[in-house]
């Protein structure tokens, strides 16, 4: 079993800054991939970003490009979201998902954590 913990999330003025931290603890050594997803109210929970925990490019959707880093410390088991220039859209429930090997869906997730940007 895989325990993911978020932090980090909050309130914060449109433009802001957030970072939010995925703590991952258990049988990490099985996780071969680690997500943000969200999800606004009465929207679909979408993928924001993944990286793979032995590096390659990171993935993010189209409308975080430019504006959110995602990034792991391995040796921490730590993976963050690093998000910029946030606008009232990005208002979701973050959640920090882990995919084990050999699997196609994420398997594991966290308890989430709100993000607000104010207009």
């Amino acid at each position: 079993q895989v325990q993911l913990v978020e932090s980090g999330g909050g309130l914060v003025q449109a433009g802001g800054s957030l970072r939010l931290s995925c703590a991952a603890s258990g049988r990490t050594f099985s996780i071969y991939n680690m997500g943000w997803f969200r999800q606004a109210p009465g929207k679909e929970r979408e993928l924001v970003a993944r990286v793979t925990v032995s590096g390659g490019t990171p993935y993010y959707t189209d409308s975080v490009k430019g504006r959110f880093t995602i990034s792991r410390d391995n040796a921490r088991n730590m993976v963050y979201l690093q998000m910029t220039s946030l606008k009232p859209e990005d208002t979701a429930v973050y959640y920090c998902a882990a995919r084990t090997k050999g699997l196609i869906e994420y398997d594991y997730w966290g308890q989430g954590t709100q993000v607000i940007v104010s207009s």
